[in-house]
């Protein structure tokens, strides 16, 4: 099974990005050893800010293609989405903004493991919420979701893994449900 897994936000201290690496650490030692699992960071996709006119003149950036094409040959996703000021951050909208103009669906029906993790408390909870309403229109098949907040106080970044043993226990029941057919 190939899963490509990505943080949706381009910051080299990312939590969103350790948590990512967490669920994909914890899918290949307990779940699914045999799955081939690509770690995208979205810095490889920087793009001039969407605009209709810039589309016009200069048609669709080759990183939004390939970026839509990561996707497609995906059997799976694993997306954690940052939230700046309640939202997705910019950096994810533009990638998304453009690749939506290649396919409105960008996520192509792919089963896809939602999280997100906040420094607060309420572990991105808008963010979750605006991806989860938005899912249809997108192409979204959002099997599982999870979210982490505080996530200082909830995540060992030493360890690389949650600290405590319900939440690992619900991030491995959301990776198996990704992962198995239904």
């Amino acid at each position: 099974m190939k899963i490509l897994a990505f943080a949706a936000s381009n910051s080299s201290q990312s939590i969103n990005r350790q948590l990512v690496i967490s669920a994909i650490e914890l899918l290949k030692s307990e779940i699914l050893p045999s799955a081939d699992v690509e770690l995208l960071d979205l810095n490889d996709y920087e793009m001039p800010i969407y605009s209709f006119d810039r589309e016009i003149a200069d048609g669709i950036p080759q990183q939004a293609q390939k970026f839509f094409d990561k996707i497609g040959g995906a059997d799976a996703l694993i997306i954690s989405y940052a939230e700046h000021n309640g939202l997705y951050t910019a950096a994810f909208k533009n990638i998304f903004d453009w690749a939506s103009r290649i396919e409105m669906r960008i996520f192509q029906n792919k089963p896809i493991l939602a999280m997100s993790a906040s420094i607060g408390p309420n572990g991105g909870a808008n963010v979750m919420r605006t991806a989860i309403e938005a899912a249809p229109h997108f192409g979204s098949d959002i099997r599982a979701s999870f979210s982490v907040g505080p996530f200082g106080e909830k995540f060992d970044a030493e360890a690389g893994r949650l600290k405590d043993p319900e939440l690992w226990t619900t991030l491995r029941d959301a990776l198996h449900t990704l992962v198995v057919e239904e």
